[in-house]
């Protein structure tokens, strides 16, 4: 099957190319951004190798479905997605941080919990807490919106305030748009039969006005818990059953990687890739409730250069 993995495209009025993980974003006229959504899957900051066909259709069509079903809420960046990876819209100025928001205790957060710590991104935490438990709220635990090549770091509301991150009104009515983002994402999963557990925001500003933009709801930038069993698995102590790409780690570490300097990546043999591929399908139908249509991957390049510069014609 054919995955896209890298895009060399020329576009009229193109004035910038950012090729990121996942995403390569080609700025138009400085003004629209062309978000291509590429086959390429990354796992503890590192490449993998070889795509997953169709893992870039997923994405942008969750997302482009998430942004449509919040837009009462707060503006978002896109425009439209004139070809099945592709999303176009309004280039933003980005905050320099990243809104994470947790409504249970696990992941990256449970680890810290578990070696003593008590309070994440200035947020106090009570004692007492399991894996997996609901916080009798959700949490906001922010992150800096690192340059190419570095990683995100904590980083408390106080801190974002005093550096001049983000302005206390700014900031504000970020927080309240997260929540609102957060509140509506729970309500679309639980009709799923899914839990949201976490997930991320990312905003801009665009004429003094703030947009959402990126990507949301996705199985790569959410982390979702099947309802089905949760309670009887958290009584238990158990693993939840998840609903992200977690199953990649869980192999990458089952066989020895974990992107750390002289560990080899392990091999991903035909079987490999379309069974991550057919993972990913099934997220798709768990996340939207609707059956994922494969887009033709005969030639996905080409595809996406006249789906795009006939939108673009159209528009600039």
């Amino acid at each position: 099957m054919n995955a896209l993995t890298k895009t060399a495209f020329h576009f009229d009025g193109q004035t910038q190319v950012y090729h990121g993980k996942v995403r390569d974003v080609y700025t138009v006229k400085n003004d629209l951004l062309v978000m291509i959504v590429t086959d390429r899957i990354s796992a503890f900051d590192v490449i993998l190798p070889k795509g997953i066909p169709y893992k870039g259709q997923i994405l942008n069509q969750i997302a482009a479905k998430s942004l449509d079903a919040t837009s009462d809420i707060v503006a978002n960046w896109k425009l439209a997605s004139p070809d099945p990876m592709v999303s176009i819209g309004l280039r933003c100025e980005g905050f320099p941080v990243e809104m994470i928001v947790r409504g249970y205790l696990c992941g990256s957060a449970w680890r810290a919990y578990k070696n003593g710590v008590r309070e994440i991104c200035g947020v106090k935490i009570p004692d007492g807490m399991r894996e997996n438990q609901r916080f009798p709220q959700p949490i906001i635990t922010p992150t800096t919106k690192a340059e190419q090549g570095s990683h995100d770091e904590d980083i408390s509301k106080e801190e974002i305030l005093n550096q001049g991150l983000v302005s206390r009104k700014d900031y504000e009515q970020l927080e309240k748009y997260t929540l609102q983002l957060f509140e509506r994402g729970s309500e679309i999963a639980a009709k799923r039969g899914l839990i949201l557990v976490d997930t991320k925001y990312e905003f801009g500003k665009r004429d003094g006005k703030i947009y959402l933009i990126d990507e949301i709801h996705t199985p790569d930038s959410s982390r979702y818990f099947y309802a089905e069993g949760y309670e009887e698995r958290f009584e238990k102590g158990e693993a939840q059953k998840q609903l992200s790409k977690e199953f990649v780690r869980e192999w990458l570490m089952g066989n020895g990687f974990q992107g750390k300097e002289g560990q080899a990546i392990p091999e991903m043999t035909e079987e490999i890739v379309n069974g991550i591929s057919e993972r990913y399908i099934e997220l798709f139908e768990n996340i939207t409730g609707e059956k994922f249509e494969r887009a033709d991957v005969n030639n996905v390049a080409e595809r996406i250069e006249k789906n795009v510069s006939k939108f673009l014609n159209r528009i600039v």
